[in-house]
C-alpha cells in the first residue's frame, strides 16, 4: 500500500543558478557569450588541425579531439542552462535528464584519459625523440584517442544505468542548474551505496590514475629538460609542454577544489556552499573549454600561424 501511494517522478525541477531575475539576465548574457567563444575557438582549432597538413601530427590530433570534446561537453548542458533562464519553471523530463548526465559524464571521463594520452605524447617527444615517429605512429595514436572516447562512454553508461534504475518517488527538485548526478542521487528513495561505491571506483580510475600518470610523465620530462645544456634548448623543449601542462592544472585543479573542499554543517553556510558549488561547476564546465583554444593558440607558434592563415583565407574568399 505504501508503494502504491508513492508518486513516481517523471520530470525534475531545476532550481537554477540564481533566484534573482536581474542576476539571471546577467548570467544569461555571460554564459551565452562564453558558449559562443567556446564554439568559435574550438571550432577553428578543429578546422586548422584537419586542413593544415603541417598539423597532421599526434599532438595536434589529440588537440583536435580535445576541442571536439569541449564542444560536445558544453553543448550537452549550456543550451539547457540558457533555456532555464528564459522559462519561469525550469523542468526537464527524466529521459532528457539521463541523456544530459550521460553526455556530460562521458565527456568529463574522456577528457581525463585524453589529457593523460597527451602527456604520454609529450613524454615520448622529449625523452625519446629519436623513437617518436615509431612509438607515436598513426597506428598508435588513433587507437589511443579512440580508447579514450570508449572508456569515457563505457564509464558513463555504467554510472547512469545504475542511477536511472533507482526509484525517484518523492522530491523532484534538483538543487542545480543542470542534471548533476550527485544532486540527483540525493533525491532517490532507495539505498545508493552501490552508486557511491561505483563512482568512487570510477574516480580512482579516471581521476587518480591519470593524475599519477601525468605527474610521473612530467617528472621524467622535467628531468630530461634540465639535462639539456643550453638555456635556449631548455626553453624550447619546455614550451612544447607548457600549453598542455596549463590545461591539466586548470582542469584537474578545478575538479580537486570542487570535490576536496570541506562541507559546511551550518544550514546557512550550506546554502552559501550550494551557490559556491554551482559557480565552481560553472567554472569547470565553461571556463576550462573556453581557455583551452586560447592557451594553445597563444603558446604555440604553429597553431597561431595556422589560425591566422585559416582566418585570412576565409576572409579573402568572402
Amino acid at each position: 500500500m505504501e508503494g502504491a501511494n508513492q508518486t513516481i517522478v517523471t520530470e525534475f525541477v531545476l532550481l537554477g543558478l540564481s533566484d534573482q531575475p536581474k542576476l539571471e539576465k546577467t548570467f544569461f548574457v555571460l554564459i551565452l557569450a562564453m558558449y559562443l567563444v567556446i564554439l568559435l575557438g574550438n571550432g577553428v582549432l578543429i578546422l586548422v588541425t584537419i586542413f593544415d597538413s603541417h598539423l597532421h601530427t599526434p599532438m595536434y590530433f589529440f588537440l583536435g579531439n580535445l576541442s571536439f570534446l569541449d564542444i560536445c561537453y558544453t553543448t550537452s548542458s549550456v543550451p539547457l542552462v540558457l533555456d532555464g533562464f528564459l522559462t519561469p519553471r525550469k523542468t526537464i523530463s527524466f529521459s532528457a535528464c539521463a541523456i544530459q548526465m550521460f553526455l556530460s559524464f562521458a565527456m568529463g571521463a574522456t577528457e581525463c584519459v585524453l589529457l593523460s594520452m597527451m602527456a604520454f605524447d609529450r613524454y615520448v617527444a622529449i625523452c625519446n625523440p629519436l623513437r617518436y615517429p615509431v612509438v607515436m605512429s598513426k597506428a598508435a595514436y588513433v587507437p589511443m584517442a579512440t580508447s579514450s572516447w570508449a572508456a569515457g562512454g563505457l564509464n558513463s553508461l555504467v554510472q547512469i544505468s545504475l542511477a536511472v534504475q533507482l526509484p525517484f518517488c518523492g522530491d523532484n527538485v534538483i538543487n542545480h542548474f543542470i542534471c548533476e548526478i550527485l544532486a540527483l542521487l540525493k533525491l532517490a528513495c532507495a539505498d545508493i551505496t552501490i552508486n557511491v561505491i561505483s563512482m568512487g571506483v570510477a574516480n580512482v580510475i579516471f581521476l587518480g590514475v591519470p593524475v599519477l600518470f601525468i605527474s610521473f610523465s612530467y617528472i621524467f620530462i622535467l628531468t630530461t629538460i634540465l639535462r639539456i645544456p643550453s638555456a635556449e634548448g631548455r626553453k624550447k623543449a619546455f614550451s612544447t609542454c607548457f600549453a598542455h601542462l596549463t590545461v591539466v592544472i586548470v582542469f584537474y585543479g578545478t575538479i580537486l577544489f570542487m570535490y576536496a573542499k570541506p562541507k559546511s554543517k551550518d544550514p546557512l553556510g550550506a546554502d552559501k556552499q550550494d551557490v559556491s558549488d554551482k559557480l565552481i561547476s560553472l567554472f569547470y564546465g565553461l571556463l576550462t573549454p573556453m581557455l583551452n583554444p586560447i592557451i594553445y593558440s597563444l603558446r604555440n607558434k604553429d597553431v597561431k600561424v595556422s589560425v591566422k592563415n585559416f582566418v585570412s583565407q576565409k576572409c579573402f574568399a568572402q
